[in-house]
């Protein structure tokens, strides 16, 4: 459900807050840590459309070459195309952005397909998902399948997960966690990992 606040826009997913258009910094902060690291031009993979602030973020960073975005979501897509548009100046009509319709969970099992960068940000966390589904999102080895040797990964998440930290350790053998100050509440935080083992 997309819901208007005054000026703003909220998305609602089974009753659960999932994010707005107030802020959005740490959506931009996923994007550019990932871009900062990844090679000049590389392919990134964005998991999630959200209200737009990730993809447009991926589409003005320098490095960033083509942008697959991946959303279950049509409602989602339409209000991206619709009164979304405002918010990230229209970003699913850039040329280097390629959106597809589906769940992320069986794209990523069942494509061939390797990114320089990874962008997750689906659920509230690795613990907070908004499907039980989506659980299987999180599994180190799956992620480090889809990147190419120097690709970077970086997850979104509402709260500090110390058991994913250790997980992707299992898989990179780069692991860190950035923090963003947030108006209210906790920090978020955002997962980054490189160094994929499976292509060592």
């Amino acid at each position: 459900m997309l819901r208007r606040a005054g000026e703003h826009f909220e998305v609602i997913a089974n009753g659960t807050f999932l994010m707005d258009t107030r802020n959005g910094e740490s959506e931009r902060v996923l994007v550019r840590a990932a871009a900062d690291r990844m090679p000049q031009g590389g392919r990134m993979l964005v998991g999630g459309l959200g209200v737009g602030f990730s993809l447009r973020a991926a589409i003005d960073h320098p490095r960033v070459g083509d942008i697959v975005v991946v959303e279950r979501e049509s409602a989602v897509i339409e209000w991206n195309r619709g009164p979304l548009r405002e918010v990230h100046d229209d970003a699913l009509a850039d040329p280097t952005v390629h959106c597809v319709q589906t769940d992320l969970v069986s794209w990523l099992a069942d494509t061939d397909q390797r990114f320089d960068a990874l962008c997750l940000d689906i659920d509230n966390g690795p613990q907070w998902t908004v499907t039980d589904g989506n659980a299987q999102l999180y599994d180190p080895g799956l992620l480090a399948d889809r990147l190419t040797p120097d690709g970077v990964l970086a997850v979104w998440s509402a709260a500090d997960d110390r058991a994913f930290a250790d997980a992707l350790a299992t898989a990179f053998a780069e692991v860190e966690t950035l923090t963003v100050p947030v108006p209210r509440g906790e920090p978020d935080v955002i997962f980054l990992a490189a160094g994929t083992r499976a292509h060592a």
